[in-house]
């Protein structure tokens, strides 16, 4: 078939004009984001930028009988031990012009609220960064700023070195008021025999590390482990049979526990941990909140500011399988 001619199509320059743009009142956002420790850490209060508590470990259980009648020689006491955490102060900014506020926009009535929400996850995924990796605590100056230690740093006494043949992993921990960041060794695979002797570890002190924080090839690794015998589960729940391939590890049951595995995008593919939630939690010194700034030009200024630091209640409660390959 031909076209007639003159037809006026959409191809054609100047034939029809004034022709409406396509364009979805719908904005798709898509957030890499992890907030595990965040969401599930409970939250308490810090009344200064250097945040202390108190921790304290039973004595070793032993044979214990006493005569009748006894007239004990009395033991001293023991201290609990005193530890703490810099407070970090975490920002996002964002500046909209009175232009951009005015103009009528496709997905969003207003520009500054669309910014103050986005700001706001990206503030609580830089939070949840920091929270898991291996920085170090700074007490901070005029030119640097103070630093919250992150939990690799903190998991010092329990730390199960994957295999190491030059240089070898170290985990100073808390020590003199910071704590300073680990030291990465020469990196072996990660056996499942080491990654139970993790779990042994944290057991052993007293510990219920049903949590186990990986990243993609880490989580790799747990999933390959021959513990795990089953690859193939019947899914059928009517006369239709379907089968799911297994082809990873969610749960792992060990001789310590029922261990929950969880893939973490910002836990470094170097270390595996094993926590007990119990013993973390986020203390706040100023709570995460939007400011407006002085307006300087035909523009709104905003910062979007938290103030907080990780609370290790006890690290000999955790586990870490280091230097991981």
């Amino acid at each position: 078939m031909a076209q007639a001619t003159g037809t006026a199509t959409v191809f054609s320059v100047g034939s029809a004009g004034g022709i409406r743009e396509d364009l979805e009142d719908k904005i798709w956002d898509l957030f890499a984001e992890d907030t595990y420790a965040l969401t599930n850490f409970p939250h308490v209060t810090a009344t200064n930028v250097y945040h202390e508590w108190l921790k304290y470990n039973l004595a070793a259980a032993g044979s214990n009988s006493a005569l009748e009648g006894d007239d004990p020689t009395y033991s001293t006491l023991a201290n609990p031990t005193r530890v703490g955490n810099y407070a970090q102060i975490t920002s996002k900014n964002f500046l909209v012009s009175g232009t951009l506020e005015t103009v009528s926009k496709a997905g969003r009535a207003r520009e500054a609220a669309r910014q103050a929400m986005k700001k706001m996850r990206e503030l609580k995924n830089d939070m949840e960064f920091d929270i898991v990796r291996n920085h170090s605590s700074q007490a901070g100056d005029t030119g640097s700023a103070r630093s919250s230690a992150g939990m690799e740093s903190w998991i010092a006494t329990n730390d199960q070195v994957a295999q190491t043949t030059t240089l070898a992993q170290t985990t100073p921990g808390f020590l003199a008021g910071i704590v300073a960041a680990p030291t990465d060794g020469t990196e072996g695979a990660a056996s499942e025999g080491a990654f139970k002797s993790m779990l042994a570890l944290a057991w052993v002190q007293g510990g219920e590390a049903r949590i186990i924080l990986t990243n993609t090839s880490t989580k790799a690794i747990i999933d390959g482990f021959t513990g795990i015998v089953t690859r193939n589960i019947d899914m059928s729940r009517a006369s239709a049979q379907q089968a799911a391939i297994i082809g990873a590890a969610n749960v792992y049951v060990s001789s310590y526990g029922t261990h929950t595995v969880i893939l973490h995008r910002h836990v470094r593919g170097v270390a595996i941990m094993a926590i007990d939630p119990e013993a973390w939690a986020i203390a706040f010194l100023r709570n995460p909140h939007m400011e407006e700034m002085a307006k300087t030009g035909d523009a709104r200024k905003y910062v979007i500011r938290a103030e907080w630091t990780l609370v290790c209640r006890n690290e000999e409660a955790n586990g870490k399988l280091s230097a991981v390959t």
